[in-house]
């Protein structure tokens, strides 16, 4: 697979209705998987199991991890132009 965690060029990769969307600082995985036992839920697993490995891997191998990076709603929210403050 050309999906290689935290190198952000746009990809994701989809297994059913999963979703893995790949980013320089984080990866968002969301929708929904339902593992059947039969031999397609036998292929999404091992895709599941195979990008959780890689990713795994990825941070296994950065050495200088971060305790946390910053979420999205943790960064600064920049005040709307368009909100007249001297009206009450």
């Amino acid at each position: 697979m050309s999906f290689i965690p935290f190198l952000d060029a746009g990809e994701s990769v989809q297994i059913d209705d999963l979703t893995i969307e790949n980013g320089e600082e984080r990866i968002a995985v969301y929708g929904r998987l339902e593992i059947r036992r039969d031999r397609i839920g036998l292929q999404d697993i091992q895709a599941l199991k195979a990008q959780v490995d890689a990713i795994a891997c990825e941070l296994e191998g950065s050495a200088h991890l971060p305790e946390r990076v910053r979420s999205a709603q943790q960064m600064s929210v920049m005040p709307s132009p368009f909100t007249d403050r001297n009206c009450a």
